[in-house]
């Protein structure tokens, strides 16, 4: 592994008061990194390594902080959403219907066959979208047309037929859609497309501090990982996750949480095991203690849970006694309240994911289990207009990071990948400014400030001996802003306007502008 003299950079404090042993902040320190860890930190660090020759990254001074990490990504979503048609945006089906219309007529050239888009959020349309619409327009060509949260298919006749799919008038929603989402990406072509996004997306990420992800993606993605660092993707740290279908075969492994890829120079570990145990707010499947306010069909007008409280017991129990920790998708109060009761009766540890809406009276007990709150902050500039129509009184339970803070519940911050783009920047400046740019902050009262948005980006990390020897240069001091005397819409422009002018991972510079 490479070794590294970072010179002369300005360590940003995350944690106040800062530790007795930690450089004052401000004062220009070097950070040696040998055999991919730190081994010190502090003033004269270069005297002592000079003669030994190891390369030097000069920080003329820059703000330094631990290497990022985004907690929720799907990696080949995210790596094919740049080469989808972009459907976000859209106020209605007859809007999708014209963007898909203009593309079939520019020629369809991709290595299925199919057009895909992403992007389209039905939460707040006044229509319905419906497979003879779409086959109105696409005949033949297979087309289908993912929703912004992942958690519906849009598909013509032609690609249900394509991908085995029911024979639906509308569009294909959770349990039926996710094996559907997962056969797209095993058609002919899809791979080599997939792989390309992704080593595009990794660069990209680098290029915003990203050195660690928690790869959610459906399938086996350690394989996937293995084959990455075996060819020409650039190097990225991630923990893959399992789903309840892959389960058998991982306990048999006998591979645990934490347990080293092989082939991945130590890069890449088994992560969790990951269970959707709801829906989503847009597609009002969210699973909710009182009905949504503009539910359609009184029957499910509460949501619903995707498997009985039962079985998610057995699930976790079982990846708990085989070593494995669990990441738990949660997002209606009812799912919430369900997987701690879960994590509560088999002694598991892990996330709950997303954790959107939340009853104030389940912080408590939350905070005395081994369980972070895994949010994507992002996520409310795209749902605050539809939280306010279906969960009109229940807006002030909704992202509640101050609350999880105060309750003392650990926040891990990520993007959930092709959801909203993985930005850490992007999400850090959602926390600490609940609105985008130009926008009242909406439930101010849940704010956090930069330092706790930046500690939630960091894995828990630090720059100090000991750590692994990653690490992002910043031509500004992200909690410059960090004061009364800034507002936190100019906190929150500061965190957007991030500039990374270096980026190591593992002892190795994977970025610099």
């Amino acid at each position: 592994m490479p070794d590294l003299l970072v010179r002369d950079v300005r360590l940003v404090a995350l944690d106040a008061p800062l530790p007795e042993q930690a450089p004052v902040p401000g004062e220009p320190v070097d950070v040696l990194v040998r055999d991919g860890a730190i081994i010190a930190v502090g003033e004269g660090v270069r005297e002592r390594v000079e003669a030994l020759g190891i390369p030097v990254l000069d920080g003329k001074g820059r703000h330094a902080v631990p290497g990022l990490w985004d907690m929720h990504v799907h990696m080949v979503q995210w790596g094919l959403s740049r080469t989808r048609l972009d459907t976000s945006g859209t106020s209605g089906p007859q809007e999708v219907l014209g963007l898909v219309a203009a593309r079939l007529a520019g020629g369809l050239d991709t290595p299925t066959g199919m057009l895909v888009g992403y992007g389209h959020r039905t939460g707040s349309w006044d229509e319905r979208p419906t497979v003879a619409a779409l086959d109105a327009v696409t005949g033949e060509v297979p087309v289908a047309l993912i929703a912004g949260d992942a958690h519906h298919g849009w598909l013509n006749t032609a690609a249900l037929r394509l991908v085995g799919g029911p024979m639906v008038t509308g569009v294909v929603s959770e349990g039926a859609w996710f094996p559907l989402y997962d056969r797209l990406q095993r058609l002919q072509g899809a791979a080599q497309e997939a792989e390309f996004g992704v080593a595009q997306a990794v660069a990209a990420a680098h290029a915003r501090g990203i050195v660690g992800i928690v790869d959610l993606e459906f399938g086996q993605p350690w394989l996937q990982w293995r084959a990455r660092t075996a060819g020409e993707t650039p190097p990225l740290r991630a923990r893959t996750a399992v789903y309840p279908e892959g389960l058998d075969a991982v306990i048999a492994a006998g591979v645990r949480t934490g347990d080293p890829i092989r082939a991945t120079d130590g890069l890449v570990t088994m992560g969790p095991l990951k269970v959707i145990t709801d829906g989503s707010l847009n597609t009002r499947t969210a699973w909710c203690c009182q009905p949504y306010a503009d539910a359609a069909e009184p029957d499910l007008a509460h949501g619903a849970p995707n498997l009985p409280a039962d079985e998610l017991v057995e699930l976790l129990q079982r990846a708990h006694d085989a070593g494995l920790e669990a990441a738990l998708h949660a997002i209606g109060d009812a799912a919430v309240s369900t997987v701690l009761d879960a994590f509560t009766a088999t002694g598991a540890g892990g996330s709950v994911e997303h954790a959107q809406l939340v009853d104030l009276t389940d912080l408590q007990r939350w905070s005395r289990l081994p369980v972070r709150a895994s949010v994507q902050p992002a996520h409310l500039l795209d749902d605050r207009t539809v939280t306010e129509q279906c969960w009109p009184e229940r807006t002030h339970r909704t992202f509640v990071l101050r609350g999880f803070l105060d309750a003392g519940i650990e926040l891990a911050f990520g993007s959930d990948a092709p959801v909203s783009p993985l930005d850490p920047w992007l999400a850090m400046a959602a926390a600490v400014h609940r609105g985008a740019e130009g926008e009242e902050s909406w439930h101010p009262e849940q704010q956090i400030s930069p330092r706790e948005a930046l500690a939630a980006s960091v894995d828990g990390r630090r720059i100090r001996a000991g750590a692994p020897g990653d690490l992002v240069l910043l031509d500004i001091d992200p909690l410059g802003a960090d004061g009364p005397q800034s507002t936190s819409a100019e906190q929150a422009a500061r965190l957007r306007k991030m500039t990374v002018s270096a980026t190591v991972l593992d002892g190795q510079v994977v970025h610099e502008a």
